[in-house]
């Protein structure tokens, strides 16, 4: 039996080395030219930097112990330091009560208080939308500060059109009340549980874990075909559960080729998942062509300064730019920076392919990139030495307000499927985080190994999630 996995990403490498360790010697077949999906680490001169930010924190012990498995090096311990810039003005992350205090003065906290009240006591029981899910939780006043502007850049679309289970997945127990009584050391038994004070990294960037993990697949037998887009799956049996036979796929120069295929795990995005099947009931093809992305951005950049700022990264939540998030990889990894006397920053940015940020040249991106990095006080003028910008499409999965009803028939079709099975962020077209993405891979090949296994689906439905 010869499984295929779709995506060299932490779920497809989890997956892939989970079954060779059973015996098996599945064939990984990815897109790009590059392993680790999105959490890869690019090189820029010498330069490292990572598309978006990569912390190795799980409540898991058996992802925590492949993490170290597959690590070529221990990986380091990294304090958590990022804070959030609001009207020019940077906010501790998590709340501090005195810093919080001095920054929006007595009367706007008082403000900030009440909202708070009153909208606790209005209670939004059946809130459908982000908005109204986290303004339910910490007020309105809150809610416009810390939430909407960097959301709504995030997603590109109004937080009153988000799904409010994006928001139960990702800050489900983050309030007010419970912030401030975290900020006021009152909560110590009941601690936030999407804020965590430390974290491991690779020492040259998540990159190098997943590098070294394909090394370590390869060493047990697997195959890993990059540059192998698939493009069709050849089917046996009825439209409402059938069998995956084979993998079309096509190569960079045009080239294509099919690969038998006993078991199918895909971790590439929903809608192409179900674009491939020959065969499929229409609401199946409805609901997967309505699936929606979110491309994302990064421009690197190398400044000729150091001890810019000491965060790991930093939210920008303020609509007069359009830069979202700020990484300093030199506070990740010291390693991830080339010449002494230099920093490596980067600018993050959100859009969709063909849109007009997306379009942009490289060269007007990086402008835009420093040109707002100045105006948030974190770059000097004339120190910018060099520039590099990656686009990553469909890098988020997007759940609108509808999303749980419309998405139910097409998860119970793919759950039905005999030899197929989904794991990971895209391939569940769920907000997962790396550890998620790696269990659900994990229950996939105990599945395919006939063993007693959970619902990879089931996979941080109901546990809290523990970061942000």
């Amino acid at each position: 039996m010869r499984p295929v996995v779709v995506g060299a990403g932490p779920a497809g490498l989890a997956a892939a080395y989970a079954l060779a360790r059973a015996g098996l010697r599945p064939l990984v077949l990815e897109a790009s030219a590059k392993i680790g999906g999105i959490s890869r680490t690019e090189r820029m001169d010498g330069n490292r930097y990572d598309l978006g930010g990569r912390r190795f924190f799980t409540k898991s012990a058996e992802v925590d112990a492949l993490w170290d498995e597959f690590a070529d090096e221990p990986l380091l311990v990294r304090p958590r330091l990022s804070r959030i810039y609001y009207d020019g003005k940077f906010y501790d992350y998590p709340l501090r009560l005195g810093n919080a205090l001095t920054n929006m003065s007595v009367r706007r906290s008082a403000l900030v208080l009440a909202s708070y009240v009153a909208a606790r006591a209005r209670r939004d029981t059946d809130a459908q939308s982000f908005e109204a899910w986290v303004v339910d939780r910490s007020g309105r006043r809150l809610y416009r500060m810390f939430f909407e502007s960097y959301t709504e850049k995030v997603w590109g679309r109004p937080c009153s059109e988000i799904s409010a289970d994006w928001a139960a997945q990702r800050i489900r127990d983050l309030s007010l009340g419970k912030a401030l009584l975290n900020a006021a050391r009152l909560g110590r038994g009941n601690a936030i549980t999407t804020l965590i004070d430390e974290f491991r990294y690779p020492r040259l960037g998540p990159g190098q874990l997943w590098e070294a993990c394909a090394e370590k697949c390869r060493a047990l037998g697997v195959e890993i075909a990059l540059g192998e887009r698939v493009v069709e799956l050849e089917t046996e049996g009825p439209e409402d559960g059938p069998t995956v036979v084979g993998v079309h796929t096509r190569d960079s120069g045009g080239e294509e080729r099919t690969h038998a295929c006993d078991w199918l795990v895909s971790s590439m995005p929903l809608r192409d998942l179900v674009a491939g099947f020959p065969q499929k009931p229409g609401f199946v093809e409805q609901a997967a062509a309505a699936l929606e992305y979110r491309g994302f951005l990064v421009a690197a950049c190398v400044v000729d300064r150091t001890n810019l700022f000491p965060d790991n990264w930093i939210y920008v939540h303020s609509a007069t730019v359009r830069v979202a998030r700020v990484q300093n990889f030199g506070n990740w990894s010291p390693a991830m920076v080339a010449e002494a006397g230099t920093s490596c920053l980067g600018a993050e940015f959100f859009g969709d392919p063909g849109d007009d940020l997306w379009s942009r040249p490289d060269e007007e991106i990086a402008a835009l990139a420093a040109n707002e990095l100045r105006a948030l006080g974190l770059l000097e003028r004339g120190s910018l030495l060099r520039t590099q910008v990656t686009r990553v499409p469909d890098a988020y999965p997007v759940n609108w307000r509808d999303h749980a009803r419309s998405f139910a028939p097409l998860r119970s079709w793919l759950r039905a499927l005999p030899n197929v099975v989904c794991v990971g962020r895209n391939g569940q077209h769920r907000y997962n985080n790396m550890d998620h993405s790696m269990m659900t891979a994990l229950v996939a090949a105990a599945e395919i190994g006939g063993q007693d296994a959970l619902d990879p689906w089931a996979v941080n439905e109901d546990a809290v999630y523990h970061e942000q």
